[in-house]
């Protein structure tokens, strides 16, 4: 068996498992899905008391990664039931209080419409809500949540590379500036000299200053940004935008990996934040003609080789722990293995690999 098959087979039963283990309909309404935000799934789960929106959408972003990997009619309904699932547990509509959350989801059904599951004025209601979040405060950059004192990475760069996107989708090419003008602000301001890493985010001050900057170095936050200037340059943005992803592989590479392999943030939402990274690695090494994202790629299939030689085996096929460089354990009450989020982290990381030895793809 060729690489690219393995490394597309391992992507598979790591579908399979999470398919299998968290899955669920909402509330018993036909033609819906949801992931369970932990196995074994309780009653909480069952009824999916606990929601995850961000989850949700991430999950998405994975079935279609599989859809792209390996087109099937059957997972495309599934894709279908998982979004109404999403709409119908939001009880709201499409949008919640957090635009991190809302730029994660716009960006993974921005995607879905490119294996034939569209919902554009979905994307566009979350668009608009993202381009609204633009303040003067701290000199710029959106709001984390609604009402809060707190501008972060992990919202400005998923709204970022999906403004970028809808612009080079025949959407309104201001949205290409506001992408440009978000990255500016992250580079401005969360840019830690020492390591050429992205900092977490910062508060703001009654008087629109900035009060306070939080300096937690995440995986989340080099990969949102790493997209966006892979977004930005493929737009023609120029060479400053390579620069930059070259900048932030490298910084990568020195100071948030063990060996080639990233490293893990826990359970909860940090098991998503090294599976974003990966996923935007591959992006940047498909996508750049960089000498740097040789390395990226290396990163990708280091991290991925790690998780699956980690790996243990549970009722329905392989489960993943928090940290790909660890053994994983059989999940308890609380152990980091039974959240979807770790789950969903490690299926990604194999996913970019797996595309890395297919071809580009977004």
């Amino acid at each position: 068996m060729t690489r690219a098959k393995i490394l597309a087979a391992r992507a598979g039963a790591a579908e399979r498992a999470v398919r299998s283990r968290h899955l669920r309909g909402v509330w018993g309404l036909p033609g819906t899905a949801l992931g369970a935000a932990r196995w074994p799934v309780d009653w909480r789960g069952r009824v999916h008391l606990r929601f995850g929106y961000w989850w949700q959408a991430h999950l998405l972003d994975c079935l279609v990664d599989a859809q792209l990997r390996a087109p099937d009619e059957g997972r495309q309904r599934l894709l279908r039931r998982l979004v109404r699932g999403i709409r119908v547990r939001n009880l709201t509509g499409w949008t919640n209080e957090y635009y991190d959350d809302m730029a994660w989801l716009g960006l993974a059904l921005h995607r879905a419409a490119g294996v034939g599951v569209g919902r554009p004025a979905a994307v566009a209601t979350i668009a608009d809500r993202l381009r609204g979040a633009w303040t003067d405060d701290a000199g710029g950059g959106i709001w984390w949540k609604r009402h809060d004192d707190f501008k972060n990475v992990p919202a400005n760069g998923p709204a970022a590379i999906l403004l970028a996107r809808l612009a080079a989708h025949g959407g309104d090419a201001a949205d290409l500036d506001r992408a440009r003008s978000t990255v500016d602000w992250i580079e401005e301001h969360l840019l830690d000299p020492d390591t050429g890493l992205l900092w977490d985010g910062l508060h703001v001050g009654p008087d629109g200053s900035i009060r306070e900057v939080e300096k937690n170095l995440y995986t989340y936050c080099q990969g949102v940004v790493l997209g966006a200037c892979v977004e930005i340059a493929q737009a023609g943005g120029g060479a400053v935008w390579s620069d930059r992803a070259a900048r932030i592989i490298t910084a990568v590479d020195a100071h948030l990996a063990v060996d080639g392999v990233l490293r893990g943030h826990g359970g909860g939402d940090g098991g998503l934040f090294s599976g974003i990274l990966a996923r935007y690695l591959a992006q940047a090494a498909l996508r750049l003609d960089r000498p740097e994202t040789a390395r990226a790629a290396e990163l990708v299939l280091s991290s991925a080789h790690a998780a699956w030689a980690n790996r243990t085996a549970v009722v329905a096929g392989p489960l993943f722990g928090p940290d790909w460089a660890e053994p994983a354990a059989r999940p308890d009450a609380t152990a980091p293995e039974g959240d979807l989020s770790v789950q969903l982290g490690a299926w990604m990381a194999l996913e970019a690999a797996a595309l890395l030895e297919r071809g580009p793809a977004r």
